[in-house]
């Protein structure tokens, strides 16, 4: 009995692995489709990784947007049409370069506003912190003039 055992824990351990491998999706037989399949892929978001373009997202709704973005390749779509297709649908989260609009305005203009609100208070404390170096100098300057002139005047 135990024998046994031995012989059927490796064929069960190769089924599962067997069953559990996933197959890799289709690849279209126009290497210019797949080209744009890649290249789309890497402009879309994954809607739920979020933070992965469906090329590289291996989540189940990431290879359904796949096959969507591969059908209407062969529908003979272009990219722009493809990708106003998906976002009328998924809306303007799906892509990673969302348009200048009403809705996406703060997208564009926080960033640079953020930096630039940043870049003039730090300014402004640099400009605070430090006290002018002409004046520091011209005192160190009248310092040591009269240091050395009282020196001179002591030798005569």
């Amino acid at each position: 009995m135990k024998r046994s055992f031995y012989w059927l824990m490796p064929i069960l351990l190769a089924l599962s692995l067997t069953v559990s491998a996933k197959t890799a999706s289709s690849m279209t037989s126009n290497p210019n489709a797949e080209a744009r399949l890649v290249e789309l892929s890497a402009e879309l978001r994954c809607l739920v990784c979020q933070n992965e373009s469906l090329a590289s997202s291996q989540a189940p709704l990431a290879e359904d947007l796949r096959r969507e973005v591969r059908e209407q390749i062969a529908l003979g779509k272009n990219n722009s049409e493809i990708i106003s297709y998906l976002t009328d649908r998924y809306g303007d989260f799906v892509t990673y370069r969302p348009p200048f609009k009403a809705r996406t305005f703060l997208l564009w203009l926080l960033p640079p506003a953020l930096l630039m609100i940043g870049l003039i208070l730090l300014w402004l404390r640099l400009r605070r912190v430090s006290p002018p170096a002409a004046k520091t100098d011209a005192d160190a300057i009248k310092a040591l003039q009269q240091e050395f002139d009282g020196k001179n005047h002591d030798r005569d």
